[in-house]
């Protein structure tokens, strides 16, 4: 795979939506789950190059001092990133939290994370209160610029917020044009939550191959995957496509010189299959 000749996208004017904390996320970034090694490494330094500047990953993911790698041979300084990455239930008290933020650190090569995240609340585990806790410690201390959580619900996030008074900057959850996940973006939306989504493009559900989807991009001249991502940004939602192909890395981030209309956001509203159609993370097969 060649890496050669990255898009020059104008990363300064990329779009960022504003966080509870007060630091900013781009409005796309890289996904990075299950790149691994060189491969990882190789992606990530083309996709920075390429303007890409939110980049996510997490201690399951076990890639990232591989991104870690992409991010220093890229070129761009570390303070235009905004680097994420996630901790597993193994981790969840506050000392805990404390630990796998220093991993996290030691693993990527980075001296701070922009956002901390717990990666699923593993209610069965009993203990993502003390986890929201080590994260809200982390926060308090300046040691990280914000805090998020990854497939938590809205009873999760009523849990943690009513145990410590902090709502989390983003919470990252299974989210697609046939996964539109209604019901908890609402509950985000009230709280002034960032909601990011994981497998934007679908995963395994041929929604790029979709009449409605394909029909829109032929009238656009774009690819059914950017129309799947433009529908994530033109509401305020952060997709993180996973990508390592060059032209699938360059198509993803080339989303913001269009728009949907209207009637095109009703068509792509009819394809959603519902909440109980997504990944439930009540379930103890779900999470780590």
């Amino acid at each position: 795979m060649t890496y050669d000749n990255p898009i020059t996208t104008d990363a300064a004017a990329l779009p960022r939506l504003d966080l509870q904390h007060g630091h900013t996320i781009p409005r796309i970034g890289l996904g990075t789950w299950p790149l691994v090694g060189d491969e990882c490494e190789a992606a990530v330094r083309y996709a920075v190059q390429a303007g890409y500047r939110l980049l996510d990953t997490a201690f399951q993911y076990r890639n990232e001092a591989a991104v870690g790698r992409g991010v220093r041979t890229s070129g761009i300084p570390r303070e235009e990133l905004f680097i994420a990455s996630k901790f597993n239930k193994e981790s969840h008290s506050i000392d805990g939290v404390q630990r796998a933020y220093d991993d996290s650190l030691r693993r990527l090569g980075v001296d701070y994370l922009d956002m901390f995240m717990c990666h699923w609340p593993n209610p069965g585990w009993g203990q993502y209160v003390e986890a929201w806790k080590g994260l809200v410690k982390l926060l308090e201390e300046g040691r990280v610029k914000a805090i998020g959580v990854s497939n938590f619900k809205p009873g999760h996030l009523a849990r943690i917020i009513e145990a410590t008074g902090v709502v989390p900057d983003v919470n990252q959850i299974q989210l697609s044009v046939d996964l539109a996940r209604l019901e908890p973006r609402a509950v985000h939306r009230e709280l002034e939550i960032v909601t990011e989504a994981w497998s934007p493009i679908g995963r395994n559900s041929g929604l790029r191959e979709n009449p409605t989807v394909v029909g829109i991009a032929e009238r656009l001249g774009k690819s059914p995957a950017q129309v799947l991502l433009r529908w994530h940004v033109q509401q305020d939602l952060v997709p993180v496509p996973q990508a390592a192909a060059p032209e699938w890395l360059k198509e993803n981030i080339s989303v913001f010189d269009f728009e949907l209309r209207a009637a095109d956001m009703e068509a792509l509203a009819a394809l959603d299959r519902g909440e109980a159609a997504a990944r439930d993370s009540d379930s103890p097969e779900n999470g780590h």
